[in-house]
């Protein structure tokens, strides 16, 4: 392996914190290529428990190079906080690097966020509120302000004077504060001050790793069916956590990716509005969500829990292009005496094996097969062959639904409790 691309296979949540964490302990360096502060990744090792919302999960490893991309948008004050929280745990931050060419994420996104979501009313989307969208369509309409211009503070200072009077525009409509130019340039400068060493042109660095051939991780965040383009539109991201994406938003070549996990949760999970049809609203699914502490990593709302959906996984696997899947918390249904895997869906008279569009999924219905639950602890086994063979069973039924080998299954959050198959 030299490049390898951790991406999520559902709807987010599935566990790449952990899977990162366990496999930078062999990398070189790490990239998180995509996504904000809106959602975290969990990560459990000798440091402590953390839920890393920017800061790449590769972080551990003091030898690993860890970078936040240029497809990243980043709120430099959620950032330096989670710096704070990781240096009070120990955690050596000297080889945490940020792109010149990511974009900030501005309190006005945060405010503009808030407003939209009250906009939608009863068809809110479900984002966290932390300015994400607000950001990234910025980026798009050039409205944006990136972490090198930092370092320009007359170019700064220019492109605060043209974006302002626009976003005061909006915020005034609705009654919120504005902000003035030298109020905003005062605090950029304070973040420049912070974080100053660490913007930097990212790409001669990784460009030197990947020549030399050494081991590099991609770190995605959220899942495929949360993709703007790919996912259950509009109740989406606003950037692209696909494989597709992962080189732009780290700053390689496409031709540089030379293996891609899909990392997928033995169940499904979802935060947030939108379609979802293997929701449980029974005692199931919050026997599922207790015992998988289903708790969002950044907002601690409760996620929607349900049985596996192969149909989500097979249409994962097909735009990902996934070489191995990682499945992850098999043991939260340890004490299960039936599970069930969703193999299509039902929408009127027709039973479908594909992911339709948004206004389809939320008619369907999801059709299952029943397989037996193993009704026996496996947070301790190491290898394939210490699972009960109903668990081998099951895992093999998601293998074939994905039609992509598993390489590693995890028992536990705990960095030791996962195995290669």
């Amino acid at each position: 392996m030299t490049v390898v691309a951790i991406v999520g296979a559902q709807w987010g949540d599935e566990g790449k914190g952990r899977v990162v964490d366990f496999l930078a302990q062999d990398a070189a360096c790490v990239i998180r290529f995509q996504g904000g502060d809106n959602a975290g990744h969990t990560v459990i090792n000798q440091f402590g428990t953390f839920r890393l919302h920017l800061v790449p999960s590769g972080i551990f490893n003091p030898a690993t190079v860890n970078i936040i991309g240029t497809g990243a948008v980043v709120n430099p004050a959620a950032l330096l906080d989670e710096m704070h929280e990781l240096a009070a745990a120990g955690v050596d931050l000297a080889n945490l690097w940020l792109s010149d060419r990511a974009q900030i994420l501005m309190p006005y996104h945060r405010q503009l966020d808030g407003l939209e979501e009250m906009a939608r009313g009863g068809r809110a989307i479900g984002t966290t509120k932390r300015g994400i969208g607000p950001a990234y369509a910025d980026k798009a309409a050039r409205w944006g302000v990136r972490l090198g211009d930092l370092k320009h503070q007359g170019w700064l200072r220019e492109r605060l004077e043209q974006i302002l009077p626009h976003k005061n525009q909006v915020l005034q409509h609705y009654g919120q504060p504005v902000w003035s130019v030298d109020e905003l340039f005062d605090l950029c400068m304070t973040w420049h001050e912070a974080l100053y060493g660490r913007i930097v042109d990212t790409v001669p660095m990784i460009r030197d790793l990947y020549r030399a051939g050494k081991f590099i991780l991609l770190e995605g965040q959220l899942g495929i069916m949360r993709d703007i383009d790919w996912g259950t539109y509009p109740y989406v991201t606003s950037s692209n956590p696909s494989a597709s994406f992962a080189a732009v938003g780290a700053g390689l070549p496409p031709t540089a990716l030379d293996e891609i996990i899909g990392v997928v949760k033995a169940y499904s999970t979802c935060v947030g509005a939108g379609p979802f049809p293997v929701e449980l609203f029974d005692d199931t699914g919050k026997t599922i969500r207790e015992i998988g502490r289903e708790f969002g990593a950044t907002t601690g709302r409760p996620r929607r829990c349900g049985w596996f959906d192969g149909v989500a996984m097979a249409h994962s696997a097909w735009l990902n292009g996934f070489t191995h899947l990682a499945i992850t918390k098999l043991d939260v249904l340890d004490t299960l005496p039936e599970l069930k895997i969703c193999v299509g869906y039902r929408v009127g008279e027709r039973i479908i094996d594909y992911m339709p569009d948004t206004p389809l999924l939320q008619e369907a219905e999801a059709v299952y097969e029943s397989w037996p639950g193993w009704q026996a602890p496996t947070t301790n086994c190491r290898s394939w062959d210490e699972l009960p063979a109903a668990a081998q069973a099951y895992l093999r039924r998601i293998q074939d639904l994905a039609g992509v080998p598993i390489r590693w299954v995890s028992v536990s959050p705990e960095r030791d409790k996962i195995f290669a198959v």
